[in-house]
């Protein structure tokens, strides 16, 4: 297995987020600081690869010995192709895509009535676009973008069935639609091809908790289960950090309209997940970001970055100890 980067969970201090007033981090500079920290690959969006001259990057790459992998979004096959194109060019074998549908959070109340009628689109559309990856050499991951739960996933993978389409999981999203990380990845196992290294914090809200970021090892993800399980199932995994999002997830399980486009889970189901949270919940103090505090942009910055050299530290001590227990690195 080999750890990357991705630039998702650092757009302030990679210049991704219009209010950080930087100038975008270029590919090459993104390969060198993964190489500096010791990292085995990066993640690339699609846009900073425009007017880039790919062979160079292909190369830098191939020089560092450092994978590539494209994050990109949608389930149009004309222009998940593109991407494919972009991939095959640098070398990269994964092109990940999201579809959303539902707001962050697992949110789908928007959806009710419509949901199923998404999904039977999704399936044409990333069934189309995985024929095309097959031609082409490439690997369509699908992630869990706090949209699609397990079994609609599953699902998916099951009616497309081919090598060349699976799942991004992202670590921590199942607790977006109410279900413990391990379990969630246990269930998708065998359709894995990529992984978002991802934690959170847990705190609890009226209607159900809020999702907060964090550095990985510090949160609520077993991590030392993940690993354990990735090895048995995927060992040649390409997995990138990708700490979250700047503004909390707020999932809202207890609300009485949040079910209904949701599969059907059991009551014992959802109590675990409960329990989960409850074993796990912070302090309901204050559980705002830096951001979501409108501090100054260099705090944000310094924020993002020591989360993200805090994750690569816990995540290079357990490449180093595959055998250590969650006790010893949490």
């Amino acid at each position: 297995m080999r750890v990357g980067l991705s630039m998702f969970g650092t757009t302030y201090a990679m210049g991704l987020h219009p209010k950080s007033g930087r100038q975008p981090m270029t590919p090459e500079q993104l390969l060198n600081q993964a190489a500096e920290a010791g990292l085995q690959g990066v993640e690339l969006p699609p846009y900073l690869l425009k007017g880039a001259d790919l062979k160079v990057i292909a190369g830098r790459a191939r020089e560092l010995d450092l994978y590539i992998a494209i994050a990109t979004d949608g389930y149009d096959p004309v222009r998940l192709s593109e991407v494919f194109d972009l991939a095959a060019v640098l070398g990269a074998t994964t092109v990940r895509t999201v579809v959303g549908g539902a707001k962050i959070g697992g949110d789908r109340r928007h959806m009710a009535g419509i949901w199923q009628s998404f999904l039977q689109d999704v399936w044409r559309g990333l069934e189309a676009a995985t024929r095309i990856a097959e031609k082409k050499g490439v690997v369509l991951a699908l992630e869990n973008h706090q949209d699609l739960a397990s079994e609609e996933l599953i699902w998916l993978c099951e009616k497309i069935a081919s090598p060349h389409f699976g799942i991004t999981l992202d670590t921590g999203n199942p607790l977006a639609t109410a279900e413990e990380p391990v379990n969630f990845a246990v269930k998708i196992a065998p359709y894995i091809k990529h992984v978002h290294l991802k934690d959170y914090w847990i705190y609890p809200s009226s209607e159900g908790y809020r999702l907060v970021r964090c550095p990985i090892g510090q949160g609520v993800v077993n991590f030392p289960a993940l690993l354990k399980l990735f090895r048995q199932e995927s060992p040649q995994l390409t997995m990138s950090i990708e700490i979250g999002a700047l503004e909390a997830r707020h999932a809202r399980v207890l609300a009485d309209d949040y079910w209904p486009e949701y599969p059907s889970r059991s009551a014992q189901e959802l109590a675990k997940v409960i329990r989960f949270v409850q074993a796990n919940a912070k302090p309901s103090d204050d559980w705002r970001t830096p951001y979501e505090r409108s501090e100054p942009v260099e705090a944000i910055i310094a924020y993002e970055n020591a989360q993200l050299l805090a994750s690569m530290s816990y995540m290079h001590e357990l490449m180093r100890n595959p055998d250590i227990s969650e006790a010893e690195v949490s």
